[in-house]
């Protein structure tokens, strides 16, 4: 038998994770929430995983406000949503007050959003280049403040912020902003507890998270990085009091994530990860979904060819089969290349457990090097 930590006993979490949590007057199912990954929570992904259950709120893209005042195609489209897709937190991105308030402004007229979020902790370089993202982090002069502060002056909607912990360990400026931020009447803010300069390498600072909780006096505080299974979670709830979870790439790995800590936190187990035949059958509906949203087989087999591959190592599938899935041109294609896998079921040696490592590639290292 298969032996994993995923399989150990799981301590409680604190009571309060029973009980309701709200974003200004927005309420959560639960207190775990998608974050926002750029090219993969559109709305088909969100609309997959909220069928499954246990999801608090779903957080676009991260998404240019100045196009969305240009009104550009693509950012229309990264705002599709659906009577299904709520709550929604739409997350918007810039260095200009103006835009941004202009842009949460436009998204709450025409009620495509229950929650304005603003990022203030995406790396890269093309964000960051227009003042927005994790450089909004290197202004405690106070014009952060006021650029975040014209926002919720903006709207009647709870806005929201994200952000890491600081530009780099020299700059952890994440816990004064964090209650300048509740000063202004900003709603909640979600930690990734690792600085820009760190990218995506090294270990997530928990302790930094907890720094930023005990920054606040009752504004939420989520923490988010490197949470892909329930030992982590419990992991981070325990280390850091923060009052729920923003979870990535662990439900990229794992859909049915939400479901398991919904269960944990109510029933003390987690529950079952997809069985192989539910992995192939939400594979199927997401493709569909793609399909569906891009208005066209062709142009929604391209988008699934980017991320099919995090499909094909969960399951296990031969190179040779990844291989045509990355080329893959129509529905009927992708039918015929799966019906093997259907018929004959799982590896002889596959667990449901043993898909930890089938996650979304990012950049390896410092940001310096990416």
């Amino acid at each position: 038998m298969m032996t994993s930590t995923l399989l150990a006993p799981y301590p409680a979490p604190p009571r309060r994770y029973r009980e309701p949590l709200f974003i200004g007057r927005v309420k959560l199912a639960s207190r775990f929430t998608l974050a926002p990954l750029a090219g993969y929570t559109n709305l088909p992904f969100r609309l997959s995983v909220r069928e499954i259950g246990g999801m608090g709120l779903a957080t676009t893209d991260l998404i240019n406000a100045r196009a969305i005042l240009e009104g550009l195609r693509k950012t229309m489209e990264l705002l599709a949503t659906d009577p299904a897709d709520r709550p929604l937190s739409v997350q918007i991105f810039g260095g200009k007050a103006d835009e941004l308030a202009g842009a949460a402004r436009w998204l709450q007229d025409r009620g495509l959003a229950e929650i304005i979020d603003i990022n203030m902790g995406c790396p890269v370089r093309k964000v960051v280049a227009v003042g927005g993202g994790s450089s909004l982090m290197c202004d405690t002069a106070g014009g952060t403040i006021e650029l975040v502060r014209k926002v919720v002056d903006a709207v009647s909607l709870p806005v929201t912020v994200k952000m890491r912990l600081g530009w780099d360990d020299s700059q952890l400026t994440a816990p004064y902003f964090a209650r300048e931020f509740e000063k202004i009447g900003v709603a909640a803010v979600t930690i990734h507890g690792r600085t820009r300069e760190q990218g995506f390498s090294g270990s997530v600072n928990r302790d930094g998270i907890r720094r930023v909780v005990e920054a606040v006096d009752r504004m939420p505080v989520f923490g988010n990085g490197d949470i892909m299974n329930i030992a982590d979670a419990e992991t981070m709830i325990r280390e850091t009091g923060c009052h729920g979870l923003a979870i990535g790439r662990g439900a990229l790995a794992n859909p049915w994530f939400f479901r398991q800590l919904t269960n944990w936190v109510h029933d003390g187990e987690p529950g079952p990860r997809g069985s192989y035949h539910e992995r192939i059958q939400f594979m199927r509906l997401h493709l569909q979904r793609l399909i569906n949203w891009r208005g066209g087989e062709k142009h929604g087999c391209i988008m699934f060819r980017k991320i099919v591959t995090w499909y094909t190592k969960a399951l296990r599938f031969p190179k040779k089969v990844q291989q045509k899935l990355v080329m893959l041109n129509d529905l009927s294609e992708f039918e015929s290349i799966i019906a093997p896998f259907i018929d004959n079921g799982p590896p002889p040696d596959w667990s449901e457990w043993d898909v930890e490592q089938s996650l979304v590639t990012v950049p390896d290292g410092p940001i310096a090097h990416w």
